[in-house]
């Protein structure tokens, strides 16, 4: 048990970010901490690394422009796209956990976040009939003196720029996402989250030790989430 400790705090404090730490990006806040009037992003809402009035423009919809970026350079995205892009920008902006995967050459991006296949191919099925202009956020727009984005090259339909859910999440964003192979050891930008945050952490610990198998930690989380999803159900039908 000591050992394991140890070795969970090494893996942690070795990163760039640190525990209920914040990005260094522009809008983030120093630590985390609560911000009970936010209009969106509600789920980070006990401890948050973005200001409330941030999520102000989430807030409203369609949402236009979030900080310099437009997000209808190709028409407005439809509200099922739009609602799953939220959670991207909620995640990435307010989310203290974003931070264990802060990326190792930019302490303001993330790098490899764990997401689940069925998150991911419910995005795409929600905006694959959108459209959209380039294929990298972060990397491919056009940018003028204002700072503002501009397409380089014409719309086309998200099904288009993206062969399936896996490789929108994997692009969208550049490097910062990735599908996981578990279905528990991943996020779904949902309250589960902090679940699988939880045996995900503990799987790198058990890989940093040389562990060969991470199965049990897919075991445990799966027992979790099950759990979670009953009390879920059963809290639902006593609201009746």
């Amino acid at each position: 048990m000591l050992r394991f400790a140890i070795t969970l705090l090494a893996v942690i404090t070795s990163s760039t970010c640190q525990k209920h730490g914040c990005l260094e990006g522009d809008t983030h806040k120093l630590k985390p901490g609560p911000e009970p009037k936010m209009q969106e992003c509600t789920l980070y809402s006990k401890f948050s690394c973005c200001y409330a009035d941030f999520t102000e423009q989430l807030a409203r919809s369609p949402v236009i422009k979030v900080g310099d970026s437009y997000w209808n350079r190709c028409g407005q995205l439809s509200k099922s796209c739009e609602d799953f892009t939220k959670k991207i920008e909620c995640f990435y902006r307010c989310s203290p956990d974003a931070a264990y995967w802060t990326h190792p050459n930019d302490t303001a991006a993330i790098q490899a976040v764990p997401l689940c296949q069925s998150f991911c191919d419910d995005w795409y099925e929600a905006c694959k009939d959108d459209s959209i202009c380039v294929r990298n956020w972060l990397t491919d727009w056009e940018w003028d003196k204002n700072g503002e984005n501009h397409c380089k090259d014409k719309c086309i339909p998200y099904h288009e720029m993206y062969a399936n859910g896996t490789d929108m999440c994997q692009s969208m964003w550049g490097e910062s996402f990735k599908v996981s192979e578990s279905s528990c050891l991943c996020l779904q930008m949902n309250k589960k989250d902090s679940i699988a945050i939880k045996y995900i952490l503990s799987k790198s610990s058990e890989e940093s030790s040389s562990s060969s198998s991470s199965s049990s930690e897919e075991h445990a989380c799966q027992n979790k989430l099950l759990k979670f999803e009953k009390l879920k159900q059963k809290e639902g039908e006593q609201s009746r």
